[in-house]
């Protein structure tokens, strides 16, 4: 099997946000699911990998990254600095 973009997720914090998914989106993400488990032998679920899909496009979004001029990871550091246990 081809590597993943997403690499093993970190220990972490969790915040939780709720949105809402099209069939097709949420049928691809447990697709992925299924791919990332099958990389790592670990089952995660769902909305535990999405924010980290989420920051790894940010982080690799250049058109964003320019817009910003500075980087994404100083803003996430910043916010999480100013609002460390924000629930949104």
């Amino acid at each position: 099997m081809a590597s993943l973009k997403l690499g093993k997720l970190p220990d972490r914090e969790t915040t939780k946000i709720t949105f809402t998914a099209s069939a097709e989106l949420n049928k691809l993400l447990t697709t992925y699911a299924a791919a990332y488990e099958a990389e790592y032998g670990l089952r995660e679920s769902i909305t535990d990998l999405i924010p980290h899909m989420l920051d790894a496009f940010i982080k690799t979004d250049r058109g964003f990254q320019k817009t910003n001029k500075i980087s994404t990871f100083s803003k996430i550091s910043d916010a999480k600095s100013i609002h460390p246990n924000d629930e949104n």
